[in-house]
């Protein structure tokens, strides 16, 4: 048992490897044909394109809206009472600066992206599954519409610009949300959590704000569309295929924040 053990643990760990690198070759590829397709014509301009464009920009930004508002608002309401309670209301500087490490840096970007994820992953990856097992992409394909620039290209699109306006969305309304609702209670002074706010948000923490929302609004359609691609004949693919979708893209979207995070901390000690 002990040999056996010893002979596949090595092709396991290279079977995971060869799954890994192929992962990722797909979603470069998948990445370059989006460039490709954006600008090539007519791509946005084509009217069937630019409604299924605003159709995903409706579904995973204004939809989503509104529970970016709670949970912006809860998370800086618990935010602002924790540092309360630990310093008291009366040093609201370091409020200000803890909302802007805590929430701006790192949660704000996360939680978008997992919200956007659980609503709009799954679907985009159940839609075009069942649009496969259907025949709906093979009948585009009969017709001569490229299915990559005709579905893929807006969704991406889409679900880029969404998580982006979300992210700074989440980001304004936990702090306005999350001062307000506590400072009733506490008399925090607004001066001093303005200035908290502007000592510790430069330049360097909105770029990293952007990148990060920038990557994961990337890299979550790509991957949602390629494992709603993937799926076979079955219609039990369909929600494995949603499945691997969230799993995958909750897995990216950590790895590329820390990679992000420790990039960033690297610029700032050159």
């Amino acid at each position: 048992m002990t040999s056996e053990t010893n002979v596949l643990f090595p092709e396991r760990i290279g079977a995971f490897v060869l799954r890994r690198g192929q992962f990722f070759v797909t979603i470069t590829r998948l990445i370059l044909q989006s460039l490709v397709s954006l600008i090539s014509p007519p791509s946005l301009g084509n009217p069937a394109i630019r409604m299924v464009l605003l159709k995903q920009l409706y579904f995973t930004g204004l939809e989503a809206a509104k529970i970016i508002v709670l949970v912006a608002v809860i998370l800086g309401t618990v935010i602002v009472s924790q540092v309360i309670g630990l310093v008291g209301g009366g040093n609201g500087s370091l409020i200000g600066k803890v909302l802007v490490w805590v929430v701006f840096l790192e949660l704000g970007p996360l939680l978008t992206a997992m919200i956007v994820i659980a609503r709009s992953g799954t679907a985009i990856a159940a839609e075009l599954g069942a649009m496969k097992i259907n025949g709906e992409i093979a009948a585009l394909e009969r017709l001569g519409i490229d299915p990559e620039r005709y579905l893929l290209l807006p969704r991406v699109i889409g679900a880029a610009t969404s998580v982006m306006l979300l992210t700074i969305y989440f980001v304004l309304t936990s702090f306005v949300g999350g001062f307000l609702i506590v400072s009733f209670g506490h008399h925090i002074s607004y001066d001093q959590f303005i200035q908290g706010i502007v000592a510790s948000l430069g330049i360097r923490e909105v770029v990293v704000l952007m990148a990060k929302a920038a990557a994961f609004g990337l890299i979550i359609p790509l991957i949602c569309c390629n494992a709603g691609m993937s799926v076979g004949t079955s219609a039990t693919e369909i929600p494995q295929a949603a499945t691997r979708a969230v799993i995958t893209s909750l897995f990216s979207i950590f790895v590329l924040d820390g990679v992000i995070t420790y990039l960033a901390s690297l610029l700032a000690v050159a």
